[in-house]
């Protein structure tokens, strides 16, 4: 056990350990589609990532015309290992104590979250031995058990009722129906295998409180997109550099300002989340990108051409708010669309008659779409979100200190948002 169960909790109490109601247990955050540290749940409206010092102050600085396009900053948690009595171990979030807390940005380079070697095996043999390095892909990741007697528990205490599936490097369909994304279990085995190799002498651990930017949709479809034409931050290194700059030419990145990341989207004709990861974002060519994009905005039996303006709207005015953000550049940072698969004419049409909802798409609903002869009531605009995240690489004129400074807006990410436009505005002409 850890030093820290002599903190109280009050209102953070929700979610209690069995050692009583003190601190909350964090559950991975089930609709994680893309980054590399963990997202836990803190509750409904609340998720926490391991916090870095440039994140936090960079989310404490935001511009306010900046903070509709990005979640919520709710502050600091000190996070810790505790054992229960099945020999597991839990992850519990307790108020932050200033100075019990270990700051990421206090690591050495080795142990910081984005270090080289963290697609290492999650489980070590007995004699401590790494095993082999991961290929790219989650075939392994979603069902590779931890082997260690006293190991972290990876069994979800919240899940999503909607079953999810990972498509492969083939575009097939992985057999395996799970109760979450994949790339969020992946990511969780991994933050737990970090810091538990800290934990002998790291007790410890700062988080960031978030908002839950999907708390509002029953059925939330995530787009991730990793924004800019440059992904190193002004301190990495120069292999660091050159390894960002190297997956920059060999992707969209280069090409489009933008490349996928993540993508969670819920296909009506079969009841489940079709999911993608980082890997297969890197391979797309332009004409890939689009496709991915159609891919995600297609709920298994019709295009959602209703998203296209509410979308195009938020991209818009976010593109106007950053161009006029002089100095600012946001290294790494990605961009998340959000969108309801609950909110199609089609949607309501299978949830009134849930037996439709079959591999091959009944023809009376594929007729009643086409013609317009459903009964059901005109839909209001859906209801679609655009945020930045991850700011662990961004900068502006005067913060922290900073000895390299920018000269007007960050232009990489601005001709990402005009890559996205375009190919959106395209799409919406040549499927009126």
């Amino acid at each position: 056990m850890c030093v820290c169960q002599t903190m109280e909790v009050g209102k953070y109490g929700k979610n209690a350990t069995r050692s009583g109601d003190r601190g909350v247990l964090l559950e991975p955050f089930i609709h994680q589609v893309g980054g590399h540290s963990s997202m836990m749940r803190y509750d409904d409206h609340t998720v926490c990532k391991p916090l870095i010092t440039r994140e936090q102050r960079f989310y404490e600085s935001l511009p306010p015309e900046m903070k509709e396009f990005t979640p919520e900053y709710k502050g600091v948690v000190s996070v810790c290992f505790e054992g229960d009595s099945d020999g597991y171990i839990n992850l519990v979030a307790y108020p932050y104590v200033e100075n019990e807390a270990l700051e990421q940005d206090d690591l050495p380079e080795r142990d910081q979250p984005r270090r080289k070697h963290s697609r290492r095996s999650l489980h070590r043999s007995s004699s401590g031995t790494e095993h082999k390095e991961e290929k790219p892909g989650l075939a392994s990741d979603s069902s590779e058990s931890i082997q260690e007697t006293k190991s972290p528990r990876v069994d979800l205490h919240i899940h999503s009722d909607v079953p999810f599936q990972m498509l492969d490097g083939n575009s097939g369909l992985s057999s395996e129906k799970i109760s979450y994304n994949p790339w969020s279990l992946r990511c969780h085995k991994q933050q737990l295998s970090r810091m538990r190799s800290e934990s002998k002498d790291r007790k410890l651990y700062k988080f960031l409180l978030l908002e839950n930017v999907v708390h509002h949709f029953k059925l939330p479809c995530v787009l991730d997109l990793k924004m800019g034409t440059r992904q190193h931050g002004d301190d990495a290194s120069e292999e660091k550099a050159a390894r960002q700059m190297k997956k920059c030419e060999q992707s969209t990145s280069a090409t489009l300002g933008v490349r996928v990341c993540g993508m969670q989207v819920y296909q009506l004709d079969t009841g489940h989340y079709l999911c993608r990861n980082k890997y297969y974002g890197r391979g797309l060519s332009i004409e890939g990108f689009r496709n991915a994009l159609y891919q995600y905005l297609h709920n298994g039996i019709e295009l959602r051409k209703d998203l296209f303006e509410p979308v195009l709207a938020k991209l818009r005015s976010l593109k106007t708010v950053l161009e006029r953000q002089a100095s600012y550049r946001f290294y790494s940072s990605s961009l998340l669309i959000i969108y309801d698969g609950k909110d199609s004419r089609a949607g309501m049409l299978v949830e009134r008659r849930p037996e439709m909802r079959l591999k091959r798409v009944d023809t009376s609903l594929l007729e009643s779409l086409q013609d317009g002869s459903s009964t059901e009531p005109g839909l209001a605009q859906p209801k679609v979100d655009v945020r930045m995240i991850d700011f662990a690489h961004s900068t502006f004129k005067g913060f922290r200190d900073d000895p390299t400074v920018h000269d007007g807006p960050d232009m990489g990410y601005v001709f990402g948002l005009e890559s996205l436009i375009n190919i959106m505005e395209q799409m919406r002409e040549e499927n009126q």
